[in-house]
């Protein structure tokens, strides 16, 4: 094997997650643009802002459902190296990342075109109406069709992170989401493309990213480039069994995207093309928490995972403990934003007073619980990045089952609105469970993985 030595295993814990963590945390806002850019210039379409910005949010799934394919590849291949990195087996890391650039292309390829085919019961299903079909469409055909580059740049800029470069992956983000600020205007207004063009300037930063992404990975910065390896069929399966986890997470987030739009459909009456444009804008403000909250222990799992390979579970559990940290002042800062500005926040996607209302009083009532991400996301993608997938995946499924049954019964007995208090009230369950569980079960796991190092020693 291969020797090296790298600052995950050696940098004082409290600044290695600092030097980790905040890049990956603006990496996210910055990606957050991708999205909320287009909806504030879509907004703002003449004669046709509330049903464009309706259309968008009906596609919001769609979104989602290819970044989890992204997430399969780049959080199944991301951990698998750097555990192989802190074992100090480079050469199976080198296999593992040529392996998951092939799983990515290939996930490209099969995903695209049936999606395309299907476009129009997907989204009718997904919460359009016959008034927002043209703007529905018009959106999620040019975005499905450069899913090569967003499986690509999201996928791969996770490879880059679980290596330490989280500086480089920051970089990568800013990139895309510069070069989709430039472009929406000029599609979207000075071309005349409507939701088209807001779809196409997306298209175009990710391909963007992915250039930059590449051009790194094939370089010689890189600790573990991409390198000419053969396919391998158990190092793919290797990848999706670890993937799965947060994968399956994102997915049921696109299962719960689009029951949230169903449902309010159903019950909203007159008023559910109103009800669905708002909640465009709640999940908005959503993605400026839970993206870079995501950043934050997504971008730490790579000490998480080298240590825990290397055997050093006392690293592990010190930096886990700065993390959970981290993640809490962050959370608790977006709380006070949720609570005090929202209107300012709705006032940047529509001008229609109606409308900023109830997404204010949305935004408010959804981001109650919020607080409790700090402990269910550190210990869910803890577990995750060191390949403790059924783990990490049990914790994150008891909270989203929660949101689920909270959606489908609330509306049904009350009214159409009141599904948004299933999010607080899964946020607070599940954060109560993970903290109980974070004392009485990761104790454990980190013995069982010093058991190992004795019985091979």
């Amino acid at each position: 094997m291969q020797q090296t030595e790298s600052p995950l295993g050696t940098a004082p814990v409290g600044k290695l997650v600092l030097q980790l963590a905040i890049p990956a945390m603006l990496a996210q806002f910055v990606n957050i643009l991708y999205s909320v850019v287009d909806r504030v210039y879509v907004g703002h379409i003449a004669g046709a802002g509330a049903d464009s910005l309706a259309g968008v949010g009906v596609c919001a799934p769609v979104v989602t459902m290819i970044t989890a394919f992204a997430v399969l590849v780049g959080f199944g291949g991301g951990p698998l190296m750097s555990i192989r990195m802190g074992r100090r087996d480079m050469e199976g890391a080198r296999q593992i990342v040529a392996n998951s650039f092939y799983l990515l292309l290939l996930l490209s390829a099969l995903v695209t075109v049936p999606v395309l085919l299907l476009r129009q019961p997907i989204l009718f299903a997904f919460g359009a109406s016959e008034q927002l079909w043209p703007y529905a469409e018009a959106y999620f055909t040019t975005y499905v069709s450069g899913t090569v580059f967003a499986l690509l740049s999201v996928g791969l800029n996770q490879i880059v992170m679980s290596q330490g470069f989280s500086g480089t992956a920051m970089r990568s983000v800013i990139l895309g989401a510069a070069v989709n600020i430039v472009f929406d205007p000029v599609f979207i207004f000075w071309m005349d493309m409507g939701v088209r063009g807001a779809a196409l300037a997306t298209v175009v930063s990710q391909a963007c990213s992915t250039a930059y992404t590449l051009r790194f990975l094939f370089g010689r910065r890189a600790l573990v480039g991409i390198t000419r390896q053969p396919l391998h069929v158990g190092w793919l399966r290797r990848i999706v069994q670890v993937g799965l986890s947060p994968a399956l997470i994102i997915a049921l987030d696109n299962v719960l995207l689009i029951s949230v739009n169903v449902m309010l459909r159903r019950y909203g009456g007159t008023d559910s093309d109103m009800l669905i444009a708002c909640a465009a804008i709640l999940q908005s403000f959503m993605l400026i928490i839970t993206m870079p909250l995501g950043g934050i222990t997504a971008g730490t799992q790579s000490i998480l995972g080298y240590n825990y390979g290397a055997g050093d579970t006392k690293r592990v559990v010190r930096a886990e403990k700065y993390i959970v940290l981290l993640c809490f002042v962050f959370t608790a800062v977006m709380f006070a934003a949720a609570q005090t500005i929202p209107r300012v926040f709705a006032g940047i996607f529509t001008d229609d007073p109606a409308n900023i209302e109830m997404a204010a009083w949305m935004i408010r009532i959804y981001t109650l619980g919020v607080v409790g991400l700090a402990v269910q996301y550190p210990f869910v993608d803890g577990l995750t990045g060191m390949g403790l997938v059924k783990w990490g995946l049990l914790f994150s499924m008891f909270r989203k089952l929660i949101f689920l049954a909270g959606v489908f019964i609330l509306p049904a007995m009350f009214s159409a609105t009141t599904l948004l208090y299933a999010e607080p009230l899964s946020d607070i369950l599940s954060a109560s469970v993970s903290g109980v569980a974070y004392f009485v079960l990761f104790p454990k796991l980190m013995r069982r993985r010093e058991q190992e190092d004795t019985q091979n020693a």
